[in-house]
């Protein structure tokens, strides 16, 4: 039996992407203690898994007053879900081949938040963060606030406990993440984000622009470079 849950701690579910690399600075920010949670499944872009690493690494260097907060880092490996993503590629569905491409597997929040909840759970974390965003995404249906909003509800009645998903990117565009990345962290976070956070499906890595790597084609990196290319047209 875990602890008792702590509403003064965050797990957050860190990719190593630019949308929970802002969530975990965010939670740093809000919460005493802040823990990482991050997933193995045999994601093509597998070098995000490397980038996770590099990135808490730096965060603690270079921001002292949230390495303070900043406690240990945990990572599943769901090979499950890559196994169903890479193995049942002919499933004969309404939705459109696009999400079979993208190698989709439905409700991937819901069995993410469940294992994190589970974690959290032995580590005594009432809050569960992660970036989701119903702005700007690439058409799943879980990044909506109605889908996280039942994933929470889902918990709750499932554990017992009062668990708390937030999810504070849900009405942000990409460039308004940039925007709270600089006023968490100001220029130091912003090149933080640029350099060591990676969000390319393909993995890219090859070539630095101006938002950090990628290949600049895939759904990613497009809204990534959009709202980078916004933020620095508005920003002073």
């Amino acid at each position: 039996m875990g602890a008792a849950l702590s509403n003064s701690a965050a797990l957050v579910l860190f990719s190593g992407g630019q949308d929970s690399a802002t969530v975990l600075a965010w939670a740093l920010k809000n919460y005493e203690r802040v823990e990482t949670i991050g997933f193995d499944y045999g994601q093509k872009h597998a070098v995000e898994m490397k980038q996770r690493a590099i990135f808490r690494s730096r965060l603690a260097d270079e921001f002292p007053e949230m390495a303070t907060r900043l406690g240990p880092d945990h990572v599943v490996a769901l090979d499950l879900a890559g196994q169903i993503a890479g193995n049942i590629a002919t499933y004969d569905v309404s939705r459109s081949e696009m999400l079979l491409r993208k190698k989709y597997i439905p409700g991937r929040n819901l069995i993410m938040m469940s294992l994190s909840a589970s974690v959290a759970f032995r580590r005594g974390i009432e809050t569960l963060a992660c970036g989701v965003s119903e702005t700007e995404y690439s058409g799943y249906p879980d990044c909506r606030r109605k889908a996280m909003s039942a994933i929470e509800a889902a918990l709750n009645e499932a554990t017992g406990f009062s668990w708390s998903v937030q999810c504070p990117l849900m009405e942000l565009d990409k460039a308004g993440v940039w925007r709270l990345s600089r006023d968490l962290g100001g220029s130091a976070l912003l090149e933080l984000i640029r350099e060591e956070t990676h969000s390319c499906y393909e993995g890219a890595r090859e070539k630095r622009h101006s938002w950090g790597y990628g290949c600049t084609q895939c759904d990613a990196c497009r809204l990534r470079e959009k709202g980078w290319r916004e933020f620095s047209a508005t920003s002073v």
